[in-house]
């Protein structure tokens, strides 16, 4: 089968030819859904350093301004700003002070000793989504590449089905032309002239379908590139059926084990482990240092009394509702749904791969009977055009060949471009796809 170049009307500032690897590439550096993935693991990586300061201190700075009457707070206030004199025992001042303005400067610190392994767990929680983040951009680059390709392949087929109508158009023309002289001659009636324009109408029909098909398919290869929809494309990639055999079933299953969804499915069930744990260790105490140094003045610019505290505390959680009991019991419940859908993923992944394979080996045999077919076809119309113009023929057999040739031409290009994406689909299955892989030449 001939090679297939298309090109398509452009302007004169068309960008250069563009080939299925070369759409693949722009796709991860164009299409959005590939930034997205990218922010989505860059702020799994700060939730990682968000969970590794749990193990650090916490120092805090509080600046206050109180104003009060209170005696009890004039008398406590004084103490600490160490104003306090022998004036503040007498009797009329103690019970009925005047307002005290206390502005208090307060700086703590707060560091954990013994968390019971919250903080530890948190680390690992935000690895495990990090990694997750890691395995769904994966999964979203090879999606958006095997989108790419397929809108690709659906172009090429577009416009070689638009190119097949047109021919089609040109050939039904030639046959009104000739069908005239052939009445004119006397060899025929009106009404084959009559049918030939019938056929020619069709035709034309068809081309305008097509013309609209190409327009739409373009626009979504620039919707899987990431490009304006209008961006014209000069395609070169050739559409024939590929020489590689397909693989076996064995090595594909092999590879499979290695697609993001399994690994993810596994990581959660590894994330699932550690929420158990973390449930389990609600249970332990935990010890924490807490130190504190206050200042104490009745105006900001003066100096005043200067106090600290250090001190160190336990904490543990000895009743609480057995709220603490059924968390664990929850978590048990999540993991158990969890490892339940790591096993049906990976079910699912090798019912996907049997799938892709199926579909490529069908084009395949598809490609060979429709190749068969076309020239078969097309040698039956060239004898039946033959026949017709020598008179031994009707115009319902010539249009009948006509109408065939272009059907098992349109079938053999579907079932190329079929096993094209089925290729391409094969390895995404498998999750082997990249912009590098061999179905992509």
């Amino acid at each position: 089968m001939r090679l297939l170049l298309i090109t398509l009307t452009v302007p004169l500032l068309a960008q250069d030819t563009l080939t299925v690897r070369d759409a693949a590439r722009l796709a991860l550096e164009k299409n959005q859904a590939i930034a997205a993935a990218e922010a989505n693991v860059n702020a799994a990586g700060k939730r990682v350093v968000e969970a590794r300061s749990g193990i650090l201190p916490r120092v805090s700075y509080t600046e206050s301004l109180t104003r009060c009457n209170n005696p009890v707070y004039v008398f406590g206030s004084l103490l600490t700003q160490h104003q306090f004199g022998l004036e503040n025992f007498d009797i009329g001042p103690l019970n009925r002070p005047h307002p005290l303005d206390d502005f208090q400067s307060q700086v703590t610190l707060d560091q954990p000793l013994y968390d019971a392994g919250h903080t530890r767990n948190a680390m690992r929680l935000a690895r495990l989504g990090q990694q997750t983040s890691a395995e769904e951009q994966r999964r979203v680059q090879m999606e958006v590449l095997a989108n790419a390709a397929r809108a690709y392949y659906d172009m090429m087929l577009a416009a070689e089905n638009l190119k097949a109508a047109e021919q089609a158009v040109r050939s039904a023309e030639a046959d009104v032309q000739q069908a005239q002289a052939v009445h004119e001659a006397g060899m025929s009636t009106d009404v084959d002239v009559l049918s030939i324009r019938v056929h020619l109408a069709a035709v034309n029909e068809q081309r305008i379908r097509r013309a609209t098909d190409l327009d739409v398919t373009r626009a979504a290869l620039n919707d899987a590139i990431g490009l304006p929809l209008d961006t014209p494309h000069t395609l070169s990639t050739v559409l024939q059926p590929s020489s590689a055999p397909p693989p076996a079933l064995v090595d594909v299953e092999k590879a499979a084990a290695g697609r993001p969804e399994a690994r993810a499915a596994h990581l959660g069930s590894a994330l699932a482990e550690t929420q158990l744990s973390d449930a389990r260790m609600s249970l332990r105490p935990t010890v924490g240092f807490h130190a504190a140094f206050e200042g104490d003045r009745q105006t900001f610019g003066t100096r005043g009394g200067a106090n600290w505290l250090a001190g160190v505390s336990l904490h543990w959680n000895v009743f609480n509702g057995f709220a603490d009991k059924s968390r664990i019991s929850e978590s048990s419940y999540i993991l158990e749904r969890a490892k339940a859908n790591e096993k049906r993923t990976i079910s699912e992944i090798g019912l996907q791969v049997r799938r892709a394979l199926a579909d490529l080996q069908s084009a395949r045999q598809r490609i060979e009977v429709a190749q068969a077919a076309v020239a078969l076809a097309e040698e039956s119309l060239r004898i039946t055009k033959n026949r017709y113009e020598a008179g031994l023929s009707n115009v319902t057999e010539l249009l009948r060949n006509e109408m065939a040739s272009l059907e098992s031409h349109t079938r053999y290009l579907a079932a190329v471009h079929d096993a094209r994406v089925a290729a391409v689909m094969l390895e995404l299955a498998t999750g082997r796809l990249s912009p590098d892989s061999e179905v992509l030449n």
